[in-house]
């Protein structure tokens, strides 16, 4: 069985960058000629070869980012070297193995060394915005009086509002609800400045690296980008953390709106034994063995195994137990049941 990460990229796959390392991130038009950090850095994830990225490229060196950093899916294309040279202010990343979207979003953080980043998908666009040093300076909490000098950031993670190609606004703030002791997931619409999601849909958002690192990032165990959204979600908010929406940064998709893949397995056990199973008491959480019975009739499967994956979570949250700073009924009861059934787009089922 595959051990729940407990250290951020304790073990870093095999990978090769090309370009940007040495060049000082001057661009191949002088955009980022002596303008300073932003804080602010681009990862940019690509689905299928199907896109040009040239437009992306020339629009994310205009806006300013610190880092720009593509993952290249696996394997490479064929015109990475002929990209690498024409936009020598991107650091590509050559896989040498398949990763999973989360374990894609991890290496690129390992990469980065500023306070922010923005993760971003090879079929989207700017609509609005403005630059990244704005981006990061709406994201800055206001002087707290402590006298220091490093930068403290609003939240964890913040959503742009997303919009189709025909700039019709999607329902992209995502919502547990819980009933008849089964989480499902809603769908809300960015009516509003700061509204809260559980998790940021599509994984576009800009996140807070620090928070990201303590967090853990995200479970490389668990390979279904759906389940691997809803475990760092759900986890961040039992820990503390919040997600939430902007109304100044838009982005839209220019080709046909992903999918979400969401159906039961091995990936949602991973996500109720790390998140939903855990007893929140006094100051800290444990997995109680009482729990086992009922997880072994929701999830079937063999005894034996059932067991084991349910020792390692319960290792895993003993591990984390002080991390915790709410339960998870908790979670869910911060959005309103009764918007909930009323405004909401309903979601699958979920134990």
């Amino acid at each position: 069985m595959n051990t729940i990460p407990s250290i951020f990229n304790k073990t870093l796959p095999s990978y090769t960058v090309v370009g940007g390392r040495d060049i000082g991130f001057s661009g191949s038009r002088g955009f980022h000629e002596n303008r300073g950090s932003t804080g602010l850095s681009a990862i940019l994830l690509n689905r299928g070869r199907a896109f040009s990225r040239r437009n992306l490229f020339y629009d994310l060196e205009k806006t300013g980012f610190d880092t720009i950093i593509s993952i290249e899916p696996f394997p490479p294309a064929y015109d990475v070297e002929e990209l690498a040279a024409q936009f020598p202010f991107v650091r590509f990343i050559l896989l040498q193995q398949p990763l999973s979207f989360g374990e894609q979003i991890n290496l690129a953080v390992s990469e980065l060394d500023t306070p922010l980043f923005f993760v971003l998908w090879n079929d989207l666009k700017f609509v609005a915005g403005g630059s990244a040093r704005r981006m990061a300076e709406r994201l800055l909490c206001s002087d707290n009086g402590s006298g220091e000098n490093e930068a403290h950031y609003k939240r964890f993670c913040t959503v742009p509002v997303i919009q189709t190609s025909r700039f019709v606004t999607l329902p992209t703030l995502m919502v547990p609800a819980l009933q008849h002791k089964k989480i499902r997931t809603l769908f809300l619409g960015p009516t509003s400045e700061g509204l809260l999601s559980l998790y940021p849909f599509d994984g576009i958002g800009i996140y807070d690296r620090s928070r990201f690192i303590r967090l853990g990032g995200f479970d490389g165990t668990i390979k279904s980008s759906y389940w691997q959204l809803m475990d760092l979600g759900f986890r961040a908010y039992l820990w503390g953390e919040e997600i939430s929406s902007t109304q100044t940064l838009k982005l839209s998709y220019e080709t046909t709106i992903p999918a979400e893949e969401n159906t039961d397995g091995t990936d949602y056990k991973r996500f109720y034994l790390k998140n939903l199973a855990p007893v929140f008491q006094g100051d800290c959480a444990r997995l109680p063995v009482r729990r086992f019975p009922g997880f072994l009739l929701r999830t079937g499967g063999g005894i034996s195994r059932s067991w084991e994956d349910f020792s390692e979570s319960r290792r895993w949250v003993y591990d984390n137990r002080f991390r915790w700073q709410y339960a998870p009924k908790t979670v869910i009861n911060r959005w309103d049941p009764v918007s909930a059934e009323e405004q909401f787009f309903p979601g699958n089922g979920r134990y």
